[in-house]
């Protein structure tokens, strides 16, 4: 991978850009915002998928595949963090000289001046920037954002608007948010990860310490996490805003009730205000808390905030219905540290009643699944009823000997309740074996695993003797996101 050049000058007027890796959600986010500033977009990709098709019909020229020919005349090149440095279409622009953006630069020279929101956190920052933006524009608000998933109400992960307000979801992944000139900070969590980048759990303590420093207006940060409150405690921010369940919280919540979607008591400056949101899960409680912290901190009442919080129905890959075929209803969800799993399996264990909960779980990097194996284990074992392992989604990393995805299903204590299946119409072929009516299974991996459920679908399909299945409807319970 390419970890990016912080120090890098941001470009003046462009007329083009070309994306490399164009197709993922937040760079096709990104190359959407420059289209609609006129700026002429052209991009490669290694696949064709749904972004990339959206991007072509609004104007761009996608290319499929790496040519050092796919640059053409672009004045600038916007580049993935996943990106390998032998890539021809990078090794072209640096031969050439132009400048040579990682996407969060890009996205740096978008926002300009306007007064930026930025969401940074380990888990929930998708599902949180997603709930600021819808319920700004229920307010009334036109912000422009950029958010890291597809948000469900508006069919769209980016948008230009014509308010001075500008939200993104801000990568913390290789150091990257701290390129941006931040008003608002919100900071879910800090739950140590990346550490292929940072080196040790105090580096990545010092980054977000870094990014809520840089904050001009105010700091909302996560009252509950051990890593938020180590941050918190070093800051010496004017105004910082704390939101969670503990006591001592600025915004805080209480009487969470997790079966089906979310409920919850909040208390601001002593009044007491009932939630009802449309998503489950315990931890859509807290970022919906962080969300109207923000609101409250951009000058909105409490009961506007919760009514526009309210109408979240989801993110994209954030447990999304899929289908429901012979009785069993097939999720995705993106969770792809220990963390994100615990609270995409205990969102899925609020609504599935009296079924089962069967995993597909797909590692996701060598270095987190030899790092995190037990940890994997140990709540997939603790809160799915069957998982499934598929092999190693390596993205940005080389192979690393002995890693795979039997790493994680040897650390079961119960091997019965465990399948690592590297070949993916046999691991359909055990989902439908395990699964029955009443269940719901899950694919959970920020990786291509999502590409899995047409085989389960077809698999689970193929034992009622072709019935049939059900595409997710209104009444089906939305995403969510771990």
């Amino acid at each position: 991978m390419i970890f990016p050049d912080l120090s890098m000058p941001l470009p003046g007027p462009l007329r083009s850009a070309h994306f490399v890796g164009v197709g993922g959600s937040g760079m096709s986010g990104i190359a959407r915002m420059f289209l609609d500033a006129g700026i002429t977009v052209t991009g490669s990709d290694r696949a064709a998928n749904a972004n990339v098709e959206s991007l072509r019909a609004a104007g761009a020229t996608i290319a499929i595949g790496h040519d050092a020919a796919n640059l053409g005349d672009a004045e600038a090149l916007v580049y993935t963090g996943a990106l390998w440095p032998d890539n021809p279409e990078y090794v072209a622009a640096v031969e050439r000289g132009i400048p040579v953006l990682h996407r969060s630069q890009a996205l740096a020279w978008l926002v300009g001046s306007d007064r930026l929101i930025a969401v940074a956190g380990a888990h929930g920052k998708t599902t949180s920037t997603g709930m600021i933006i819808t319920a700004l524009r229920e307010l009334g608000a036109s912000p422009s954002f950029v958010n890291g998933g597809i948000i469900q109400g508006l069919g769209t992960s980016s948008g230009s608007g014509t308010d001075d307000i500008f939200v993104v979801e801000a990568d913390e992944s290789d150091g990257s948010f701290l390129l941006y000139s931040t008003a608002i900070a919100l900071i879910t969590n800090v739950d140590a990860d990346h550490l292929d980048h940072y080196g040790s759990h105090e580096a990545f303590d010092d980054a977000f310490v870094e990014f809520a420093a840089k904050a001009t207006e105010a700091v909302v940060v996560s009252s509950d996490d051990a890593g938020a409150v180590r941050v918190t405690q070093r800051l010496e921010h004017d105004n910082v805003v704390t939101f969670g369940e503990a006591a001592d919280a600025t915004v805080r919540i209480h009487s969470i009730t997790a079966q089906g979607p979310v409920a919850f008591t909040i208390v601001v400056d002593g009044r007491e205000e009932r939630v009802q949101l449309a998503v489950p899960g315990r931890h859509n409680a807290i970022n919906a808390t962080g969300a109207i912290a923000v609101l409250i901190g951009l000058g909105h009442e409490l009961g506007a905030a919760i009514d526009a919080v309210s109408t979240f129905a989801g993110t994209q890959r954030r447990f999304e219905l899929h289908a429901v075929v012979d009785g069993v209803s097939v999720y995705d969800d993106y969770a792809h540290h220990p963390t994100e799993v615990e609270a995409a399996l205990s969102g899925a264990r609020s609504v599935v009643g009296e079924g089962r909960l069967i995993a597909v779980h797909q590692p996701h990097l060598f270095s987190r699944t030899r790092d995190m194996a037990s940890e994997f284990a140990e709540v997939y074992e603790r809160l799915a009823d069957h998982t499934v392992v598929l092999d190693v989604f390596g993205a940005r990393e080389d192979p690393i000997p002995g890693v795979t995805g039997e790493l994680v299903s040897s650390r079961f204590v119960d091997s019965k309740r465990v399948d690592f299946v590297p070949d993916w119409e046999l691991a359909a072929q055990r989902v439908a074996e395990v699964a029955r009516e009443g269940d719901i299974v899950m694919t959970l991996s920020c990786g291509d695993v999502y590409r899995i459920i047409p085989q389960l679908i077809s698999a689970i399909d193929r034992r009622s003797g072709g019935a049939g299945h059900t595409a997710p409807g209104a009444d089906q319970v939305p995403s969510e996101e771990a």
